[in-house]
């Protein structure tokens, strides 16, 4: 299956990797300086652990990337995942430093060390189809309501760092001898069955490069899998060709928001959606209003609103209305060679 398109030029790589990293830091303003360089914007996590991000932009500036990154023998069986786009899904170019790639909040977690079993896609069918294998959807409440696989557990969590707890309360090694867990691009699995392999669970797998992998591969005819993928840009969510969904976001809490949701009286864009119509203030509702108002203006002028387009934008208005102001003075003012003439001057004397 391809994901490819001929009418797409920006190609999103969704990448991570762990290895020993204790130089990251050094790492920070090459990478910055690289994507600026080819006009790559998305976000790039380093820690000591590895490297973790999405980034996006023209095909020759993320081959650039990621051939300096697997330059260096750490990283030179990373893992990346490429999908496409008719536009640009992230409005900067970020290279942060982490505590860790992903946050799990959990000490001497390392998958370099253990790991559950990679499943290719090819093979995670029956895998999920076995009825002794415990299948666990490790994404947060509001990814999985998007889509997952079918008979998939939701551990309804709000965020990753609540996947130990939930394992601890709601999985024992005795009743649940095979589980089987995913999630978007494979980097939460890598530690969530890292961990359960810590704790004593001995048939722990997990699907390899995560669902993005998933739908690039299978077919859609034989796909078990239900809905559409939440990913972490402005796409919001993929379907089965790994293109754009249907799916838009509430620009208040970031959540996922469908036709249904705009049909709603607590929908308004921008200020409130039904998931957080109830969670903000009056002067923080204000502040959305004030924002969605300056958005209209720049939709009006035709320009961005957020993001290094936006500082463009802003730069060249600037500029427009400091040249439409100099040119408008020039029109009012004198020639340089006409002097003002002194009526005084031209007074007769008064020899009176």
């Amino acid at each position: 299956m391809t994901t490819s398109s001929d009418s797409a030029s920006i190609v999103v790589c969704a990448l991570y990797h762990f290895a020993p990293f204790s130089d990251h830091a050094d790492w920070q303003a090459p990478l910055l300086q690289l994507m600026s360089e080819h006009g790559l914007r998305g976000t790039l996590l380093l820690a000591d652990e590895g490297i973790n991000g999405t980034i996006a932009g023209h095909r020759a500036g993320i081959d650039a990337l990621l051939t300096l990154l697997r330059g260096d023998e750490r990283f030179a069986s990373l893992k990346s995942k490429l999908s496409f786009d008719e536009q640009m899904p992230f409005h900067r170019a970020k290279v942060k430093l982490k505590r860790e790639i992903v946050t799990m909040g959990v000490e001497d977690i390392d998958p370099l060390n253990i790991v559950g079993t990679y499943v290719k896609p090819q093979d995670w069918n029956a895998l999920i189809s076995d009825p002794d294998v415990t299948v666990i959807d490790t994404r947060n409440e509001y990814e999985i309501h998007i889509g997952s696989f079918q008979n998939a557990i939701n551990p309804h969590t709000t965020s990753f760092r609540e996947f130990p707890a939930y394992a601890e309360t709601h999985l024992d090694t005795q009743s649940h001898k095979k589980v089987a867990m995913f999630c978007t691009g494979g980097i939460r699995c890598e530690k969530s069955t890292a961990y359960l392999k810590s704790q004593g669970f001995d048939e722990v797998y997990h699907l390899e490069g995560g669902i993005l992998n998933y739908l690039e591969t299978i077919p859609a005819e034989q796909s078990l899998w239900e809905g559409e993928c939440f990913v972490f840009d402005n796409r919001v969510t993929v379907n089965h060709q790994l293109q754009k969904g249907h799916y838009d976001q509430c620009h208040a809490c970031r959540m996922p928001i469908d036709d249904q949701d705009k049909l709603s009286n607590a929908y308004v864009e921008g200020i409130s959606c039904p998931h957080c119509i109830d969670q903000y203030s009056a002067a923080q509702r204000q502040r959305f209003t004030e924002r969605q108002h300056q958005v209209r203006l720049a939709r009006g002028r035709g320009e961005a609103h957020i993001g290094e387009d936006a500082v463009i934008a802003q730069a060249q208005h600037k500029a427009a209305k400091t040249k439409l102001r100099d040119t408008q003075r020039a029109a009012t003012s004198p020639p340089p060679h006409q002097k003002k003439v002194d009526t005084q001057a031209l007074k007769k004397p008064d020899h009176s």
